[in-house]
């Protein structure tokens, strides 16, 4: 058996601390802790376990003996942590039955470590079977959460009609500002950037046949039925759907939602009811400056570089575009408002509790919203044609 002691005085306080290590046979090692174990007192040398194990290389396994202990905090917890850390890169087996209950439970604490997800991987490829499998259950999880998001959107659109909806008038009067004059300068570039566009494709194939002046029709058809709404509802989904997402995340995250149904306002109704509303209205302004916008940048190309004058380029576009043209344009604008304030919200809400999944929010907010803008507008062209319009 070896001893180590060791004394600190203060005063005429003197305060002991020892360990003494027993070798009951060749594979075991008894550590015996005993006195006051205490930070203010220093700690002891790890260094004498490890001489006794390297003295011992036989040993496999470390018992310790804490019966005569008088007395321990965190110093000791460190001590014994710092052993079990050579005794794990030496491959010996630790035993704490001996030590204090209260001292097995924080070092469990200590020493656990929770597993990450996706560390262990089969060994074995998946097939293509489980892979679809895992994507069908996904897809269907989320499409029981967009149908029961759109009914409770729904009843709170309900609750409207019949003026007992409870939102602030301030929120939806500043959400109408940030949806509408605010987004007038990137909505005006794109637009007239757009209606440029196809005057100078159009122009490049009707120069072959002598036909400039149809540029305008081109144009303006193409601007008051299909580019006008889908630009500025695309435009919406990059600027305000991913705002709507990450400001409803960041709520989520900071549990202000939760906060809000424990006061009794539902968050469909104070949060995103403003939003859907401020969207379904301000896009078919949107979409009527923006067709303007697109015929002022067709009209550029077509008086500056075809040699049209402005009155029949006016006087063009005004027989080509009709007021079904327009009708159908503000239609699917009204639409697609509400599909990215609804795409916003929902990825908003659905977010989880943390600073990564609020972007993640912004972005599948941003890809959902376009896609089903892309998915409606077909389905509008087919509608369309079918009844003539």
């Amino acid at each position: 058996m070896s001893n180590l002691q060791e004394a600190s005085l203060s005063g005429q306080v003197q305060v002991r601390r020892q360990i003494s290590f027993n070798r009951p046979n060749q594979d075991t090692l008894v550590v015996r802790l005993s006195g006051g174990w205490a930070i203010g007192q220093g700690l002891p040398p790890v260094s004498e376990v490890q001489k006794q194990l390297v003295s011992h290389p036989r040993a496999r396994r470390l018992v310790f003996d804490a019966t005569e202990l008088s007395g321990w905090d965190s110093g000791l917890l460190a001590f014994l942590l710092r052993v079990i850390e050579q005794c794990s890169n030496a491959q010996i087996e630790v035993e704490q039955g001996g030590l204090p209950e209260g001292v097995k439970r924080l070092l469990q604490l200590a020493t656990a470590v929770p597993e990450k997800k996706d560390t262990r991987r089969d060994q074995r490829r998946e097939t293509l079977v489980p892979r679809v499998g895992s994507v069908v259950i996904e897809v269907w999880h989320h499409a029981a959460d967009m149908v029961r998001f759109v009914g409770e959107a729904s009843m709170a659109f309900v609750k409207l009609l019949g003026a007992k909806a409870r939102f602030r008038r301030r929120d939806l009067a500043l959400i109408i500002q940030e949806c509408g004059v605010q987004a007038l300068p990137i909505v005006s570039l794109i637009s007239f950037l757009v209606g440029l566009i196809l005057a100078f494709v159009g122009a490049i194939q009707l120069e072959r046949f002598g036909a400039q002046i149809y540029v305008a029709d081109l144009v303006g058809i193409a601007m008051a039925r299909e580019m006008g709404a889908m630009m500025t509802a695309i435009i919406m989904a990059g600027r305000t759907g991913a705002a709507f997402a990450a400001q409803l995340g960041t709520m989520t995250v900071n549990e202000e939602i939760d906060a809000l149904r424990t006061l009794g306002f539902p968050p469909m109704e104070f949060l995103v009811l403003p939003r859907l509303i401020a969207l379904a209205l301000m896009m078919p302004l949107l979409c009527l400056f923006a067709d303007l916008v697109g015929m002022i940048g067709g009209a550029l190309v077509g008086v500056g570089m075809l040699d049209l004058s402005l009155t029949q380029y006016l006087n063009e576009t005004q027989g080509a575009v009709g007021f079904a043209d327009f009708s159908v344009g503000l239609t699917k604008s009204v639409v697609f408002g509400v599909i990215v304030a609804f795409s916003g919200c929902f990825r908003g809400m659905q977010c989880g509790r943390s600073s990564a999944a609020v972007g993640t929010a912004a972005t599948s907010a941003v890809v959902t919203a376009i896609v089903l803008i892309i998915v409606t507008d077909a389905i509008f062209a087919v509608v369309t044609n079918v009844i003539g319009v």
